[in-house]
Formats: structure tokens, C-alpha cells, sequence
């Protein structure tokens, strides 16, 4: 019979991100005001979403990454951003093993929904030092587009 054997250093971070999860969401089913939902897929990258007055800004944490490895689609009422990770390649004529890898490859799915349309067209990202910048102005009708109704007898 063989035994499956966890290190410490593992099972305390198994055990820590299973923690993490189940009061993320009992925290999210004790404030039902809570009004912007997300969806995961893949791995999660972290994120602050602030709401100004007229806009919305978005960090998103990406260490590593580099731009043509991240997509943002970006909807009147969602925006999706992907990533991608891949391995370091390793140099052929230098061999080593690894004592300890924490790094994360693969990928980072986020999909953010907000309360307020944005405006896509004025929206935009910046990617400085690792972080993900998405600036996105709420969409506000014109009040040169009001219309006075006339009410019919």
C-alpha cells in the first residue's frame, strides 16, 4: 500500500488557499450589495477595481507577462482579460534541478462585470512593471440628446 506524502510547505499552502476560498465567498454571500460579479477560468490573477464618479479603473497584477501575451476584450458591460505565462526555456549546456519552484505558468483567465455601462471607445491599458492599468470611463448619455416628449390627447 503506498501512501500519499504531503511536505509541510505544501499542504499549509493547499490548505491556506482553501481557506482563502471558502471565506471569499461566504464574505460574498454576507454582503449581497456587493454589485460587481467576475467569473474564473484557469488561474486568477489578482485585481483592484476602484469606481470614480465617471469611471472605473482596473489594476491587474501580471509579474512577468509580457504585452502580446495579455488580451483585454472589453464590452459596454464587461471586460475579459487573458494571459499567458509560458516556461522559461532552459539553456541547453547549463544543467541544474530545481530545489523550490513557486513560480505560476499557464493561463490566467478574469472576467470583471460592472453596474454602469462603459464607454469603449474612450477607454485604455497601460502595462508598467508588472501591473495592468485599464482606465474605463463610465457611459453617460448626452444631455444634448434629450428629447422634450410631446403628450398626445
Amino acid at each position: 500500500m503506498k501512501y500519499l506524502i504531503k511536505k509541510p510547505d505544501t499542504f499549509l499552502n493547499t490548505l491556506n488557499e482553501d481557506i482563502n476560498s471558502i471565506l471569499q465567498k461566504s464574505f460574498d454571500n454576507l454582503f449581497p450589495e456587493y454589485i460587481f460579479h467576475q467569473e474564473l477560468k484557469g488561474m486568477a490573477m489578482p485585481v483592484d477595481v476602484k469606481e470614480y464618479e465617471d469611471s472605473y479603473c482596473v489594476k491587474v497584477e501580471l509579474p512577468g507577462i509580457n504585452k502580446e501575451n495579455i488580451n483585454v476584450d472589453i464590452n459596454k458591460s464587461y471586460v475579459k482579460i487573458e494571459a499567458n505565462k509560458e516556461v522559461e526555456k532552459e539553456e541547453e549546456n547549463k544543467k541544474h534541478k530545481y530545489h523550490k519552484s513557486e513560480f505560476r505558468y499557464g493561463s490566467y483567465s478574469r472576467t470583471l462585470y460592472f453596474p454602469y455601462e462603459i464607454d469603449v471607445e474612450k477607454s485604455d491599458a497601460d502595462l508598467k512593471k508588472g501591473i495592468l492599468e485599464l482606465h474605463l470611463p463610465k457611459l453617460h448619455a448626452d444631455e444634448k440628446e434629450t428629447k422634450k416628449l410631446e403628450i398626445k390627447d
